[in-house]
């Protein structure tokens, strides 16, 4: 399919139908007609395979989330696609205009992660409660294979930057 040449109602057609380009050829169409079929959100490339790591949240309480993630996608991802119980976590679901997916990791854990907090994560982090040397925003954090048993901590109280 040359997308030159695509009309507008070619284009109607292909986004509109059931089988459609995106949902045929880059899984990322949903179905809001069945909660389970729905797709899972990934904020990050698209997923070339389906390689999973295990993770673990570790709240303020004491309590364990243990769950399994999808490798490319972000913490954030993992909270929402697992309907994790993390209140507040995400509110602005990863326009780095907030803080409140704050976690602290171990050391061993912050010195592997392959990318640098940017600025703007940076002066997000600044405005979090609870900030640590190893503190990073969730939705900033991208799973590799090589994070598989990864622990994280999430601080008692959130701080959304945005009210």
């Amino acid at each position: 399919m040359n997308i030159a040449r695509i009309s507008y109602r070619t284009l109607l057609k292909t986004f509109n139908s059931p089988k459609s380009y995106i949902n045929k050829y880059n899984y990322l169409g949903t179905s809001f007609s069945n909660h389970g079929s729905a797709v899972p959100l990934s904020t990050t490339k698209l997923r070339l395979k389906d390689e999973k790591v295990k993770l673990t949240f570790i709240l303020h309480d004491g309590k364990r989330l243990e769950t399994e993630a999808n490798v490319g996608d972000t913490l954030l991802d993992v909270v929402v696609n697992n309907d994790l119980n993390i209140e507040g976590y995400g509110a602005c679901e990863g326009t780095l205009t907030c803080s409140t997916c704050h976690v602290i990791l171990k050391k061993k854990d912050y010195d592997k992660l392959p990318e640098e907090a940017c600025e703007e994560e940076r002066d997000m982090l600044d405005l979090a409660y609870g900030l640590t040397d190893t503190s990073r925003l969730g939705c900033q954090i991208t799973l590799t294979k090589d994070m598989d048993g990864l622990e994280v901590t999430v601080p008692e109280t959130i701080n959304d930057a945005r009210s």
